[in-house]
């Protein structure tokens, strides 16, 4: 069953733990969203209200995909630049799906709702992320249009002796 998509969604306590959960689960799951497991819906919780507030000033915008009882399943988090120079791009940060959707085509639904809300912004050319290596994550992006432009490595430090690159990626919606 397909997702619904949601841009700018009403913040509400149902939302707020439907996206409290998913991140915690993706991360349990092993999702590259910021955390190593184990964590807890409060480890999760200050990086929510950061976001909050970054969407509360109108620098970042919420894009939720729900189940059709309302279940929050997927997220992504678009970040506009408030560089003077940098505006025609925005950042995509914790792109979630839920892990028991794996391999269902959520993501790439997610990817091509995000890039539909992305192509509704005025002046905005192209949508930048970062994936963590040696997760694979890197090819699924690149499935849906994104070319690695960089990569840093050892960048990202999961844990003692396990240092990741930071890999770069760029999607650019106005192509020659």
């Amino acid at each position: 069953m397909p997702l619904n998509f949601e841009l700018d969604p009403h913040i509400d306590p149902a939302l707020r733990d439907g996206v409290l959960s998913l991140w915690t689960d993706v991360s349990n799951a092993d999702g590259a969203v910021g955390f190593v497991p184990p964590v807890t819906v409060d480890d999760v919780r200050p990086e929510w209200v950061k976001h909050l507030t970054a969407i509360s000033e109108g620098r970042t915008r919420l894009l939720v995909g729900r189940e059709a009882d309302g279940t929050v399943a997927a997220t992504v988090f678009i970040a506009h630049n408030a560089h003077r120079l940098m505006r025609h791009w925005v950042w995509l940060y914790t792109v979630m799906v839920h892990p028991r959707h794996q391999g269902k085509g959520y993501g790439r639904a997610l990817m091509a709702a995000t890039e539909d809300a992305v192509r509704g912004m005025a002046g905005v050319e192209a949508v930048r992320l970062t994936c963590r290596g040696g997760t694979g994550v890197d090819r699924f992006y690149a499935s849906c249009g994104y070319k690695e432009v960089g990569r840093v490595p050892d960048a990202i430090r999961v844990a003692d002796g396990d240092d990741r690159d930071d890999i770069i990626m760029l999607l650019q919606l106005h192509r020659p």
